[in-house]
């Protein structure tokens, strides 16, 4: 089974600094076939840095864009449409909780974002909550036989800033899998190398969704050895 280890880098970063930052992770990768790294930049650096990665010749390492419009192309000021971004990155996070509070999304707008990556050959990291996964979920009822993501990243995790409990995170993700059990499931929510070993080990588990963690290269690195650890104590 394929563990995915995402990195949410969020409004932070321009594209020399991720430049810095890949030269300094690439020097501390150890790659897997079975483990796939996702890197999120901001979109503004998105081109510049699937230039470099590609340059760098990072193996099972990919780019995703943060975030996506509900609409294809066409007069949508502002907007990025999922087509524009297939090419630099392989994925697209849609829905994620901050994105939701902030900027109003609503189910149908996660559920036509999902759409809109699908369609463009990207593969949608779709976000959920503790209180409202399941509901959050059934709105891409249409879309189940489709090829994603779902990152379980509790609010109360993110603000708060302390992971929620593995059992917890088990217990929920186990509800999940019983009305979804074909889509891959990862955790999200104040993962550190010091405490990543206890979610990879859950075997409701398809990865991490890394947020602050992430921003330092030394620290993501640490966080994906974990991953290639659990992979070789699986042998």
């Amino acid at each position: 089974m394929k563990t995915y280890i995402i990195a949410n880098w969020k409004c932070h970063k321009t594209g020399d600094a991720g430049r810095r930052w890949f030269d300094r992770f690439g020097a501390l990768y150890t790659p897997h076939p079975e483990v796939q790294i996702v890197v999120a930049p901001p979109l503004l650096s998105l081109e510049t840095l699937a230039a470099h990665v590609h340059h760098l010749g990072l193996e099972n390492v990919a780019l995703a864009v943060q975030d996506i419009s509900p609409f294809p192309r066409g007069g949508y000021t502002g907007a990025i449409a999922a087509d524009m971004a297939a090419g630099l990155a392989g994925f697209a996070i849609v829905g994620h909780s901050e994105r939701r509070r902030y900027f109003h999304e609503t189910h149908m707008d996660v559920a036509n974002k999902v759409a809109e990556a699908v369609d463009a050959g990207l593969i949608p990291i779709v976000c959920v909550d503790g209180s409202y996964a399941l509901t959050q979920l059934n709105a891409l009822e249409d879309t189940r036989s489709l090829s994603l993501v779902v990152a379980y990243t509790p609010v109360e995790a993110m603000t708060v800033k302390i992971a929620e409990a593995p059992l917890a995170v088990a217990e929920s993700v186990g509800r999940i899998k019983q009305m979804f059990s074909s889509w891959p499931i990862i955790y999200g929510g104040a993962l550190l190398p010091e405490n990543v070993g206890n979610y990879l080990q859950l075997p409701q588990l398809s990865g991490v969704f890394v947020g602050a963690a992430s921003l330092d290269p030394d620290t993501f690195a640490a966080i994906c050895r974990q991953a290639l650890l659990q992979k070789v104590t699986a042998l």
